[in-house]
């Protein structure tokens, strides 16, 4: 059985990017790199994975074109079906992905394709389930045996008061979402 392409961790700032402003294989790769060097990127793959968006109609090729004496390349754009599951993509990394995570980092960069009501509730909503989430250090032990845990602990109230502090903007009018 084949693999669903549309579940590779490159898809969504794929299509994040085409969102941002339509482009060819080439500039794609180009843009992940750049925006994204924690990520593994390889052209050959993000060529792949384009043809598997194009076959889905989650994105529409345009006619290859020719600049100067370099070969034609062919410039993507999303559909309405692309930018729907870009948002659903979106959605679900910011509501469950691992704190401080990659894929959490690469959703939150495109928190302004929700619109403003649903991303301050997916922000507070993540903020309440790290809150609940986050690990009690058994007393009695000395720091240094978990020191782990008190990093740990450090991170989630650092990304919980980042997603406090932004859904509070977004719903005070001094953050805008794109939509």
């Amino acid at each position: 059985m084949p693999l669903d392409a549309t579940r590779n961790s490159l898809v969504l700032p794929i299509l994040g990017l085409l969102v941002e402003q339509p482009a060819h294989a080439y500039e794609v790769t180009t843009r992940l790199e750049t925006r994204y060097p924690h990520l593994k990127i390889r052209r050959s793959s993000v060529v792949t994975l384009l043809k598997s968006l194009a076959d889905d109609g989650l994105i529409v090729p345009g006619t290859p074109e020719s600049v100067a004496n370099r070969p034609a390349r062919t410039t993507y754009r999303p559909t309405g079906a692309g930018i729907e599951l870009f948002r659903t993509r979106v959605r679900e990394a910011l509501a469950g992905t691992a704190p401080a995570s990659a894929d959490f980092l690469t959703a939150v960069a495109y928190l302004g394709i929700l619109p403003t009501a649903e991303a301050i509730a997916v922000l507070r909503a993540r903020a309440e389930r790290l809150r609940r989430e986050t690990p009690v250090i058994p007393p009695g032990l000395p720091e240094i045996q978990m020191i782990e845990v008190h990093y740990w602990l450090r991170v989630l109230a650092t990304e919980i008061t980042w997603l406090t502090e932004t859904a509070d903007r977004l719903a005070g009018g001094d953050l805008e979402v794109l939509v």
